[in-house]
């Protein structure tokens, strides 16, 4: 079972303006912003407008509009930041301690600029 969502985690305060970000592009249901540690050349953290925790509780939860925007709002940045390209880009996000999420508010991280190597060392 997903934790109960925290309305005062680092992303929270940033959609209510009590932190700043270097905003890529908000819609009525994402903000997407620079990562403050970036670790690719483009490193943007994408986040639905809602409280969700992390991938499972949106997908089961948000509604259809919230789903087709942020999705949309992906595509829409790796446009803008000219990553749909032949060298591409990865779409990664974590969940809970195995996942090592730092952060519990649903986000997706959109890396690319550079190879970026194997996503999990082999077993």
């Amino acid at each position: 079972m997903t934790k109960p969502y925290d309305p005062n985690n680092v992303f929270a305060r940033i959609l209510r303006g009590e932190i700043p970000n270097k905003t890529v592009l908000e819609t009525p249901h994402t903000l997407a912003f620079h990562d403050i540690g970036p670790q690719a050349p483009v490193h943007v953290l994408v986040i639905p407008k809602g409280a969700y925790v992390d991938f499972a509780e949106f997908a089961a939860k948000a509604s259809a509009e919230e789903m087709v925007d942020f999705h949309r709002a992906c595509a829409q940045i790796c446009e803008m930041l000219g990553l749909t390209g032949p060298e591409g880009y990865r779409a990664i996000t974590n969940a809970g301690t195995h996942g090592l999420q730092e952060v519990p508010h649903y986000h997706l991280h959109i890396l690319g600029g550079r190879v970026l190597g194997r996503l999990v060392a082999p077993a």
